[in-house]
């Protein structure tokens, strides 16, 4: 536990953002996995619908800062490209 004042103040921000990130990184795994899902089962309007709201969710995610925007590029690639596998 800290005992200074600019350490204790550190940690309710600290705190406060992990919780407020946890939400976006949250909504982009569950989207992600959807999307993933709809792939799977072979339905491509669910497929298409899902993937544009899974890569929405990692643009939010990236513009805010709690995933890298690289990191959020791969993913949307890899949700893209599976995507067109499908279509094809």
């Amino acid at each position: 536990m800290a005992n200074i004042k600019s350490q204790i103040k550190r940690n309710k921000q600290n705190e406060k953002r992990r919780v407020r990130n946890r939400v976006f990184r949250g909504k982009a795994r569950t989207f992600v996995g959807k999307a993933r899902l709809a792939i799977n089962t072979g339905d491509q309007d669910n497929a298409a619908e899902a993937v544009r709201v899974a890569v929405s969710a990692l643009d939010k995610a990236a513009e805010k800062g709690i995933i890298h925007k690289n990191n959020a590029a791969r993913r949307k690639s890899r949700l893209m490209k599976r995507l067109a596998e499908l279509q094809s």
